[in-house]
């Protein structure tokens, strides 16, 4: 680390970024120079600000990319090691739940649009599907958010029982359905179809609204409810 009475051009390259961002702020700082600080030391041919670009590149500069790297993709580089690759993950992560935060806010929940911006940090990024579920109370105000299933690249098993018995814990008046599609693709499945019917049967039963279903990708949603299929 530099002292305070050295002059800036005697400052280890890999600590500018430090200093850019103390003097001008964050906003100041490229997503190379904000990713040099969190991988801090570089290699004998690389310092941290090539690293960072070099990682970035390699994602054709998007940190919407990066923020898809797994610790073992990290690690492939050299100068980074499990310790940086869980840094770097962890400040993707709380990221991540920030923008939730943001998103949970108490107004009550009228749209699929606003299912889906509360929805999208949890889902969005994920390399396998998802299965989750809003639970809401009588005013449409979100009570909490449950992951239910996790399965495969293309499927996954969904036990209804599961989502009703959370449900009931939690008093929830009325539930919205989400899940995330990898592949990308919007148009929900047979799949899809038969266990949201299936659902939408026991929550009659159970007195328990089903609002919607999504159907997420990194970009865009598929809404049951807008289709007129729930």
């Amino acid at each position: 680390m530099p002292t305070i009475n050295q002059p800036i051009h005697k400052w280890a390259e890999d600590d500018r970024p430090r200093l850019k961002l103390l003097s001008h702020g964050r906003s100041a700082c490229s997503d190379s120079e904000l990713l040099a600080i969190l991988i801090n030391t570089g290699t004998i041919d690389k310092n941290a600000v090539e690293l960072a670009k070099e990682i970035l590149r390699d994602c054709d500069y998007s940190i919407h990319k990066f923020a898809k790297k797994s610790i073992s993709d990290l690690c492939k580089y050299k100068g980074i090691g499990e310790a940086k690759a869980m840094k770097l993950v962890a400040a993707m992560e709380l990221g991540r739940r920030r923008k939730l935060s943001e998103r949970e806010q108490k107004r009550p929940i009228t749209s699929p649009r606003h299912s889906y911006e509360i929805l999208r940090p949890l889902l969005e990024d994920q390399l396998i599907e998802k299965f989750y579920v809003l639970y809401l109370n009588r005013a449409n105000r979100l009570i909490k958010h449950s992951l239910i299933s996790i399965g495969g690249v293309s499927e996954m098993t969904v036990d209804p029982r599961v989502i009703f018995k959370e449900a009931v814990d939690y008093l929830a008046c009325s539930i919205v359905l989400a899940h995330n599609h990898p592949s990308g693709q919007l148009k929900p499945s047979s799949q899809d179809i038969r266990l949201t019917k299936k659902i939408v049967a026991m929550s009659e039963i159970m007195e328990i609204q089903v609002l919607d279903h999504l159907i997420l990708t990194d970009n865009s949603y598929f809404s049951f409810a807008d289709k007129g299929m729930i």
